[in-house]
């Protein structure tokens, strides 16, 4: 059960969106991004996320 979790998460999409959250996170810790433009940005990655894996589940039912 948790290998099967684990094997999720390190799918290419889930390790693409920790990266960038990550790089996203650093800019907007350096102050090379405003807050605003890291929330826009974070935003959007965690709602195409979650969107893919919400019609992976339907597309699966």
């Amino acid at each position: 059960m948790i290998k099967e979790k684990l094997a999720k998460l390190l799918t290419v999409k889930s390790l693409v969106t920790i990266i960038t959250t990550i790089v996203f996170s650093i800019l907007a810790l350096r102050r090379d991004i405003t807050g605003e433009q890291f929330l826009m940005i974070f935003t959007t990655i965690v709602a195409f996320y979650f969107g893919t894996q919400s019609e992976k589940k339907k597309d699966g039912e």
